[in-house]
């Protein structure tokens, strides 16, 4: 194989025609009591192979069954629950496949009312599947549905779908009420302005339709045996991460021309520093069953070898940006190799970790996203599949759910120096068999609910390190997870502090908190410090030349060390991580016994006033620890307002995870709400910064960057018996 550079993912580079270009940017049913008649009959459902059983790596959840179709045409499968249709053809999500009874296509507004005919033609397939050919071509709008009815049980879905392979059950059903249905007769309007934009300059959210209509179908949900359609779409509306996605995606549906753009650069190449933690529930042994998970994500380079010879994988994201029949694109892929640690907790209060895991990949499906006002990137964000043992006994497919994408962009237009994300995504791990040659699900293995911290820093080759880093203090934070102690289990580690840096050398002096949960389950608190002396140096990189082969280069890539400098291939003792060109703001994957798995960062101490006023997203993660009980708290797109000098105030919109240790529950993620927060605010010129609430139960503690646009704080809270750490950024949103 050929040697890979990090702007190169496993599955290759991503070449697009200007034919591919659309097909890029392309994002109530019946009540629970209404299903005797399809219950009692018999069902014929359709001879044709069922790919939603398979399983393949290198794609979304939601496989596509186009093949075969004109340009203007949609293939519609229906999928109802199993009470609907106990006989139906199985296929994921707990859903049967059935032939419905009737099909109808029309044109909608808000109100969801049938307003007019659509020009389309229908045939049948071979297989019992429809086909519908749309005369005017594909709808590219929210306007179009497609209806099926099965006994009693009716169910919509968007005619548009970047796939052309519509599936109609709950899931459409859902989107169809709560996105269309959601907006006014004003905001639809807006909606539909943009999509029959016809002017040279065209407007690019008309493409979160197609994209929307697809994805909401990579959501691994299931839904139980005793559940109608009424029931299921209950059950999606209740599904935190599910139901935020999808308004997330309405309301950037309404973002107006007028405020997006793209970045200038034909392409830039950035270093991924990315850290997870998850709360999850394992089913894989049978003495474990039921038992509540922890597991923390780390991102690893990765070596691979075969026939063709070896490539080298650096975790990494590429931004493109092109201009195709007057469409403004942006468009980001990512492929991020990372090991993973798990720990179980059992109702019992045993614990068991493992640390064996395979090294597994986190990778997106290459999208394009809206730059808004020059500083956020926002887009509808499909990962892929993964496998995992495949010449084991044990072989494991590992999904994961989309998620919306609000980054920030900073550091230029023309070639952003970093792109910062937190978000929110859950997925499953399955077991896998060996069929014909393909792999067919089985059993559910885990259901994992996963916060991330993605830092992606600039690329640059050239990067010189003393230039950058020697001679400047920087502010710091981080936060770290340590498993496996047989007296401590879990340990959850934050510091904030300080570096001066000095040649190689790093002075470190940082206060630290952690969160202790004890081998018979009770949970304390203890302060400290973690003072060091580190060494920094440049972490080369091999990149691939067609003309000269492997060059290695510095382009940003930082080892952090207790002593000398580690070789080319060695893994330094404290971290791995990477540095903006300019050297203004670091990011490590923290990797040692001492501290644990986690994230550290730095940015260059300020020369300048504290912000006094200004709205930053926040997002990260907490990990709330209490007798009997575990949390994880994803901060999904929260605000913090900054109203003064000395005031700010924080709307804590969250995504929580709870595990009920004796009962052996984990629960789906829960939407919470919950009223602002006052908060005082101090800072300092230096870039430190601190908010505190009134009764001083919770705390934020950390530092700002120079241009005012990012906070990275350390947070801490103790809510009745339950302590919580946790670390979370907030960048500027745009006034």
């Amino acid at each position: 194989m050929d040697n890979l550079s990090g702007q190169t993912t496993r599955r290759g580079l991503w070449l697009l025609s200007a034919a591919s270009v659309f097909a890029l940017i392309a994002g109530c049913g019946g009540g629970d009591d209404a299903i005797d008649d399809a219950r009692d009959r018999d069902n014929s459902f359709p001879p044709a192979k069922n790919a939603n059983d398979d399983f393949t790596s290198g794609t979304t959840g939601d496989s596509s069954n186009a093949s075969g179709l004109e340009r203007n045409e949609v293939r519609v499968t229906m999928e109802v629950p199993t009470s609907v249709a106990p006989d139906g053809e199985p296929t994921r999500r707990n859903l049967r496949i059935i032939e419905p009874d009737t099909i109808t296509v029309y044109r909608t507004d808000q109100s969801l009312r049938e307003l007019a005919s659509v020009d389309a033609r229908s045939r049948t397939e071979n297989s019992g599947r429809t086909v519908i050919a749309f005369r005017g071509g594909l709808p590219l709008g929210p306007d179009v549905i497609i209806e099926a009815s099965y006994g009693n049980t009716r169910l919509r879905a968007l005619a548009a779908d970047a796939d052309r392979d519509v599936k109609i059950n709950p899931f459409s059903e859902y989107l169809v009420a709560n996105a269309l249905g959601s907006y006014s007769a004003d905001e639809f309007n807006r909606v539909m302005d943009c999509v029959n934009d016809a002017d040279s300059t065209l407007c690019l959210n008309k493409y979160v339709w197609p994209t929307l209509a697809d994805q909401v179908h990579d959501f691994e949900i299931d839904i139980p045996d005793n559940l109608g359609a009424r029931g299921a779409i209950t059950l999606l509306e209740e599904r935190g991460d599910f139901a935020r996605y999808v308004s997330s995606m309405t309301d950037l549906a309404l973002l107006g021309e007028e405020s997006t753009g793209r970045i200038e650069a034909s392409s830039a190449d950035y270093h991924s520093v990315f850290w997870g933690v998850e709360l999850g529930q394992t089913f894989r042994e049978s003495s474990l069953a039921g038992s509540g998970q922890w597991g923390v994500r780390l991102a690893r380079e990765e070596t691979v070898t075969d026939q063709n010879g070896t490539g080298y994988v650096y975790p990494g994201l590429t931004l493109t940006s092109f201009d195709a029949f007057n469409i403004k694109v942006t468009s980001l892929a990512s492929d991020i190799p990372y090991d993973r640690k798990t720990l179980v907790h059992r109702s019992d209060n045993e614990f068991f970790n493992r640390t064996d895991w395979d090294r597994n990949t986190h990778s997106s499906s290459p999208g394009a996203a809206t730059l808004e006002d020059d500083i956020r990137l926002l887009a509808g964000r499909a990962l892929f599949q993964s496998i995992t043992g495949r010449s084991s006994s044990e072989i494991i497919g590992w999904t994961r759910n989309p998620y919306h994408l609000d980054a920030y962009v900073g550091g230029g237009s023309e070639q952003p120096d970093r792109f910062l994300s937190g978000y929110f995504t859950a997925g499953k791990a399955i077991e896998l068999r060996s069929e014909g040659g393909e792999l067919k699900r089985e059993r559910t293995l885990e259901d994992h609910y996963l916060s991330v911290f993605e830092l992606n820093l600039l690329r640059q080759e050239g990067f010189d390190r003393q230039q950058a880093l020697n001679g400047k203090s920087y502010n710091l934070v981080y936060l770290a997870i340590r498993i496996g102690d047989e007296n401590q289990p879990m340990v959850v580690e934050s510091g904030v502090g300080d570096w001066q840096i000095n040649g190689q050398t790093v002075t470190q002096a940082a206060t630290t908190t952690a969160l202790h949960r004890g081998n018979t389950g009770t949970v304390s608190v203890s302060p400290g410090t973690r003072n060091a002396s580190w060494v920094i140096s440049e972490r080369r990189s091999r990149v691939w030349d067609p003309n000269d082969g492997n060059r290695i280069v510095s382009n940003g890539r930082l080892n952090l060390d207790t002593n000398a400098a580690p070789d080319l291939d060695e893994t330094p003792d404290i971290a791995i991580g990477a540095a903006t060109p300019d050297g203004t703001l670091l990011g490590f994957n923290l990797d040692t016994n001492a501290i644990g798995d986690g994230l550290m960062v730095a940015a260059e101490q300020a020369e300048t006033a504290p912000p006094t006023s200004g709205q930053y997203r926040l997002q990260g993660a907490t990990l709330g620890l209490s007798q009997g009980r575990n949390r994880l708290a994803h901060f999904d797109n929260a605000l913090l307002v900054i109203e003064s000098s000395g005031s700010a105030r924080l709307e804590g919109r969250r995504l929580d995870t709870v595990h009920r240790v004796d009962a052996e529950t984990v629960s789906a993620p829960i939407a919470r709400e919950p009223e602002d927060v006052a908060l005082t605010y101090s800072a300092s010129n230096d870039g430190t910064a601190t908010f505190t609430n009134t009764d001083s139960t919770l705390t934020m503690n950390g530092f700002f960057t120079n241009d005012q646009n990012q906070f990275f704080l350390q947070i801490r809270d103790t809510q009745g018996n339950e302590e919580v750490l946790g670390l979370v950024m907030a960048t500027r949103l745009p006034d």
